[in-house]
């Protein structure tokens, strides 16, 4: 892990920063620390109208599944591997003669043959952070749980206690008993013990049922203190909520999200392929943005632009989408405008995207900051030569290819009289696979890089800790922490890759054990006995190891004095750490 030791560069931290609207610092130059520091506060003591959206995308039809693929080489090997170039007999067809192409808008010349003669990708595509985690994260993940709390840190808790405790009075009045931290994490923990058991669509009363249910649940706190704070649990001031609303439709959640998105990019650094595409967090209750997507399988939901890591669907840029302002007019060039803020703070990084972003002006835009693109694209767009997409005649498993300076297009025939089109700044030749089919390389490294964010979804679902409910903010909440639980578990596994790494279900134990780990000082300060002998038991055995941990330290405290004499007079049990 010596080589992801390396934090990003203050400037790039500092733009990081400053790019997602945080507050206005002092002109003199940040360190890095500094500005982590400042943002994360670690040493701080510190319903409306259905609003039924088309979604303007549309599904992807011209993706093509290769699961078996790997992405078979690095940039500074390309130019001398021969096992991507095509032999004599398997040269793309073109037309015979060499020519240009005019796009159906009249702006763009194609040329049915390549611009450059040597080097098959782009030479954009040097990346100038360290993959992995950052310094900042690797000195501070000391357990499981420190690593999910980087991402729900100390500020963001404190707003949740606040605003909850706030509406707890006014809604109890007397009966509200102020929530602490500790309260806090148990509530969060029962969530993600929940999602590690599969319960999403399991009546929450079953959960502490005596017989059928979970120990855990009733060691950790009553059915009826868990419904108290599900209840009033809230992410702003509801009485000035309004004012806010009228500008910002996020408003009930917008502190918490900010403060979120804010520390994703600063806790991890992405691989050579970035992913951008959309989720739908699934949600059917009352919500001024719920948008309507027959595409994904919950249909309606909350629409979310993502930006992942290809590799390992970390979770780098997120950004909800509210939908047009009030009265305002359609977004013009959505997609274009999604991608270019999602890579804020990317350099030498391509990005990969699907049909509904990938445009000629999206790629002169990404080389401009020293980013290249890849991704489908639709048919209707008028910067395609309408030569591309002539199918008459066309072999099963040719290919087309047309080139400007900076930008590669290929139409791949995958079956009779359909066409699958890629454009791409990454790859500058008209390299095919040596595959059956023939595949283009640009389609072989779509394939290979396309998927971060829909595994994301797909493994966040998984464990999802979303219990029912009718609350939009809520439902943002636990996708908060779904989120957090997996960029947790990604920052666990790089810096510890040893750990369980000979079993098939390590992201289960890292979820069971983050649940338990914050559900247990609940249990340990819980005075008053579990009725049910299981819970009871539970309480027991976590209480009891409580007490046995003062004994195994003045014990390691012994030993080590006696066996090298280096354990100071003044030091403290809690200073000499456990072996």
């Amino acid at each position: 892990m010596e080589e992801r030791l390396s934090l990003p560069c203050p400037s790039h931290c500092f733009n990081a920063l400053s790019l997602r609207n945080t507050p206005k610092m002092s002109s003199r130059r940040f360190s890095a620390e500094e500005v982590l520091s400042q943002l994360m506060n670690w040493d701080s003591d510190v319903e409306e109208d259905v609003s039924e959206t088309e979604d303007p995308s549309e599904p992807e039809d011209n993706a093509i599944d290769d699961p078996d693929y790997q992405f078979p080489h690095d940039e500074e090997d390309s130019e001398d591997e021969s096992a991507g170039f095509p032999s004599s007999d398997e040269k793309q067809e073109t037309s015979s003669t060499e020519g240009t192409w005019t796009s159906k808008d009249g702006n763009v010349k194609w040329s049915t043959s390549p611009h450059q003669s040597r080097g098959r990708l782009s030479s954009s595509n040097v990346i100038k952070m360290t993959p992995g985690p950052t310094r900042f994260a690797v000195t501070r993940v000391d357990d499981i749980q420190s690593a999910f709390q980087l991402f729900i840190s100390p500020p963001i808790e404190k707003i949740i206690l606040n605003m909850t405790n706030l509406e707890g009075r006014r809604v109890f009045q007397e009966k509200w008993k102020p929530l602490d931290p500790t309260d806090l994490h148990a509530y969060i923990g029962i969530l993600v013990l929940a999602g590690v058991y599969r319960s999403k669509g399991e009546a929450t009363a079953s959960l502490w049922d005596e017989e059928n249910g979970r120990p855990i649940f009733r060691a950790t706190m009553s059915l009826e203190t868990f419904h108290m704070i599900s209840r009033v649990i809230r992410f702003d001031n509801r009485d000035t909520r309004a004012g806010r609303r009228e500008r910002d439709k996020l408003a009930a959640i917008r502190d918490v999200w900010d403060k979120w998105v804010e520390i994703l990019p600063l806790l991890y650094n992405p691989g050579p392929h970035v992913t951008v595409d959309e989720r739908l967090v699934p949600f059917r209750g009352r919500c001024p943005f719920r948008q309507y997507m027959p595409s994904k399988p919950a249909k309606y939901g909350i629409k979310i632009w993502a930006a992942c890591d290809a590799k390992s669907s970390y979770a780098w840029n997120l950004q909800v989408y509210t939908g047009k302002p009030p009265g305002g007019a359609p977004e013009k060039n959505q997609g274009m405008r999604v991608v270019l803020e999602m890579t804020e703070g990317l350099q030498g990084h391509n990005i990969t995207c699907d049909n509904f972003f990938t445009s000629y002006r999206l790629g002169d835009a990404l080389q401009e900051r020293k980013l290249t693109m890849l991704g489908t694209v639709r048919k209707n767009k008028p910067e395609l030569p309408s030569e591309i997409l002539k199918m008459q005649g066309r072999p099963l498993h040719s290919s087309k290819f047309a080139f400007t300076e900076k930008t590669t297009l290929v139409s791949y025939c995958p079956k009779r009289n359909k066409n699958v089109l890629v454009m791409s700044t990454m790859h500058k030749d008209a390299s095919l696979s040596t595959r059956e089919d023939m595949k283009p390389q640009m389609i072989l490294d779509y394939n290979a890089t396309k998927g971060g964010v829909d595994n994301l979804d797909k493994v966040t679902a998984t464990y999802s800790c979303q219990r029912k409910t009718a609350r939009w903010p809520l439902v943002v909440f636990y996708n908060i922490v779904d989120v957090s639980a997996y960029n947790a578990y990604v920052l666990w596994i790089e810096i510890n890759q040893q750990w369980n790494a000979s079993k098939l279900y390590r992201r289960r134990l890292f979820l069971e054990e983050l649940g338990k780990a914050l559900v247990t000082p609940k249990i340990q300060n819980r005075a008053r006995p579990a009725r049910a002998p299981a819970a009871a038991a539970v309480i027991t055995k976590v209480q009891g190891r409580a007490s046995d941990q003062p004994t195994i330290l003045r014990i390691q405290v012994q030993r080590n004095a006696k066996d090298a004499k280096s354990v100071p007079p003044e030091m403290t049990v809690k200073q000499v750490p456990v072996v």
